[in-house]
């Protein structure tokens, strides 16, 4: 239900005003592959964005009824529904956050971002476990400078499934053949230990956001809670990055819903990626 005591200009004003990183943070990042920020978005924030996107989560979500014993794992991990973006103009709002943005151009170190695309991912109640993967395995691009947003609308407890990550993961450039899946799980987890990569697992606060490279082994335990774990996220790449050549069927899938009519060594202009955020030259 829509809060409509939510301060409109207020929400607008935070998507967009800048929020500072240290140099600490951005080598932190860059060293880890991933990094949680405190306090990136308040309640006003929340209270005017995420009923719309829970709703078009809702509207569009085709496994509604369907029972958990009778789901797959990857099923039974979240609701998945992308380019929310272009189907509703709040939540395209939302999704074009130039304070999001900023600080991904600022983690990867370039100067600017664009869209690669948007999806929520609903740990519905009683929901399973993310095996481990990495997000870069599906995407057809030919650098390493992409990184997701991942923005929950709630506080997480270790309950509800909030983000694992490894460590250093993206730097070892372990299990990146793997799609995500039951033995993504098994051989990632086995590889993790192997190569002594930390997991770091911890709930996340009321307005904390993560942000994790594409290359970065990331899972999530199950939701054993008894509310929606409500998470909205947004891929951001390069400005300048372009399409490389497909390696798999996933690349390949990807290539045709978010780069459409571009072709390998272009940059990726299509439609579907515009800029979210570019640096103003000094």
């Amino acid at each position: 239900m829509i809060n409509l005591s939510a301060n409109p200009v207020k929400s607008m004003n935070e998507l967009h005003k800048h929020y500072p990183l240290t140099e600490a943070q951005i080598l932190q990042f860059r060293e880890d592959g991933f990094i949680k920020l405190k306090n990136v978005f308040s309640k006003e924030t929340f209270d005017k964005y995420a009923s719309t996107i829970t709703r078009l989560v809702h509207e569009a979500n085709r496994m509604a009824g369907l029972p958990m014993a009778e789901r797959t794992t990857y099923q039974k991990a979240f609701i998945q529904i992308g380019n929310l973006w272009r189907k509703d103009e709040t939540a395209r709002e939302f999704a074009f956050s130039k304070r999001l943005a900023r600080i991904a151009a600022e983690l990867m170190g370039t100067r600017g971002t664009r869209m690669y695309h948007d999806q929520a991912l609903y740990k519905e109640a009683d929901g399973g476990f993310t095996p481990w993967h990495a997000d870069q395995q599906y995407w057809p691009l030919s650098t390493a400078k992409s990184v997701t947003a991942w923005v929950p609308f709630q506080a997480v407890p270790i309950e509800m499934g909030p983000l694992c990550f490894g460590k250093g993961s993206h730097i070892k450039k372990i299990g990146r053949d793997l799609a995500i899946s039951d033995e993504s799980e098994a051989l990632i987890r086995e590889l993790i230990r192997e190569n002594g990569i930390m997991e770091v697992q911890e709930p996340f606060d009321f307005g904390e956001v993560s942000f994790h490279t594409g290359w970065t082994q990331h899972r999530a335990g199950p939701n054993t809670t008894g509310r929606p774990r409500e998470v909205q996220t947004i891929i951001y790449m390069d400005i300048d990055m372009k399409l490389a050549e497909p390696k798999n069927k996933n690349q390949e899938n990807d290539r045709n819903a978010f780069a459409p009519g571009i072709e390998v060594g272009e940059i990726i202009a299509s439609e579907m990626n515009p800029v979210l955020y570019m640096e103003t030259p000094s």
